[in-house]
C-alpha cells in the first residue's frame, strides 16, 4: 500500500518541481527583457563601451565573494583562460552594439532581432561543433523569421519593400551575429569546471578587453555628476540581467536542457512591449500583433522537439 502510494505522488511531485523550473525561466526572461529597456534608458549617458565596462565589471565585484568561497580565486591555466577571453571577447563586442544600437531604435525592435539568435546560434553550432539543427529547431526558424520581419517593418509590405531599416536595427542584428557565437564557443571551451567559474572568468576577461579598448576615456569622465538614475540603471544590468539571470538558466537547464532554456527568448518581444506599456509608452500597433503570434509559435515549437526528444 505504501509503495503504490509512494510510486503515484513521485510523478506529481515531478510535474510540480517541472512547473516550478518553468516559473522559474519565466522569470529569467522577464528580466532579460527588462535589459532591453534599462539599457535603453541609459544608452545616451556614457560611451557604450564605459557603459559595458561598468556593466562587467561590477557583476564580477559582486561575483567575487561567491567564487571565493565556492572554488577559490585561482588564476586559470592559459589554455583556458584563452578560451574564456575568446568568449568575452564575443560578449563584449554584442553589448556594445546592443548600447550603441539603442541610441536610434527601440527595446522592443532589439528584442525581436533576439529572436533569430537561437537558429544562428544553432547555424554556427552545425559548422563548428558538427551538431545536427534537428528539424524542430530548423521549422522553429521559419515563424520566427517571419516574425520578426514583421514586426521590423510594422507588418507594412511597403516598408518591406523599400527595407525601411534604421541604423540601430542593423548594428543590433551585427551584434545579434556576435552573440549567436556564444553557446557554441562555450561548448568548445568548456572542460567540465563548474559554469559559475567560467562565467566569473568570462566577466574579469571581458573587463580586460574594455579597459583596453576604453580604459583611456574614464579619467574624463566626470564621475561625480553621474545621475544616480544611471547608476541604478548599471547596477540593475549587472545584478538582475547578469548574475540573477545566469544562475535562474544554468538551474534550469539541469531540468529543461539548453534548446528548452534558448525558446524562452522568443518571448522576449512581448515581454519588452507590456515592459514599455508599464513605463507609459504606448503597445505597439495592431498591425504587428500577427509578428509577435509567429514568434511565440517558434517558441511553442522548439519546446515541443525537446519534449519528444527526452521521450525518445
Amino acid at each position: 500500500m505504501k509503495t503504490h502510494q509512494a510510486s503515484s505522488t513521485a510523478p506529481q511531485q515531478q510535474k510540480k518541481h517541472l512547473w516550478l523550473i518553468h516559473a522559474m525561466m519565466l522569470l529569467c526572461a522577464v528580466l532579460v527583457s527588462t535589459s532591453f529597456t534599462a539599457s535603453k534608458a541609459i544608452a545616451h549617458s556614457m560611451d557604450p563601451a564605459v557603459l559595458t565596462l561598468l556593466r562587467f565589471a561590477i557583476a564580477a565585484l559582486l561575483f567575487l565573494p561567491y567564487i571565493q568561497y565556492k572554488h577559490g580565486l585561482h588564476l586559470p591555466e592559459k589554455k583556458r583562460l584563452l578560451g574564456y577571453a575568446c568568449i568575452s571577447f564575443i560578449l563584449t563586442g554584442f553589448f556594445w552594439l546592443m548600447f550603441l544600437s539603442l541610441r536610434s531604435t527601440t527595446a522592443l525592435n532589439t528584442g525581436v532581432i533576439f529572436t533569430v539568435v537561437p537558429g544562428i546560434s544553432g547555424l554556427y553550432s552545425a559548422i563548428l561543433l558538427k551538431e545536427r539543427l534537428g528539424k524542430y529547431r530548423l521549422i522553429a526558424m521559419i515563424p520566427a523569421t517571419v516574425g520578426a520581419i514583421w514586426v521590423l517593418f510594422h507588418g507594412s509590405l511597403t516598408e518591406l519593400l523599400a527595407f525601411n531599416l534604421n541604423s540601430g536595427d542593423l548594428i543590433f542584428f551585427i551584434g545579434c551575429l556576435l552573440m549567436a557565437l556564444y553557446t557554441p564557443l562555450v561548448k568548445f571551451f568548456h572542460q567540465e569546471e563548474p559554469m559559475s567559474l567560467m562565467t566569473f572568468w568570462i566577466l574579469v576577461t571581458g573587463s580586460g578587453w574594455l579597459l583596453l579598448f576604453c580604459g583611456h576615456q574614464l579619467p574624463a569622465i566626470s564621475w561625480r555628476t553621474v545621475p544616480l538614475t544611471i547608476w541604478a540603471g548599471i547596477f540593475y544590468l549587472a545584478i538582475f540581467s547578469t548574475i540573477i539571470t545566469f544562475f535562474l538558466s544554468q538551474l534550469c537547464t539541469l531540468s529543461l536542457g539548453p534548446t528548452r532554456v534558448m525558446a524562452y527568448s522568443y518571448l522576449y518581444p512581448p515581454f519588452i512591449a507590456l515592459i514599455e506599456w508599464g513605463f507609459g509608452h504606448p503597445l505597439p500597433s495592431i498591425y504587428v500583433l500577427p509578428g509577435v503570434g509567429l514568434i511565440l509559435v517558434a517558441m511553442f515549437i522548439v519546446q515541443q522537439g525537446a519534449e519528444d526528444l527526452k521521450k525518445i
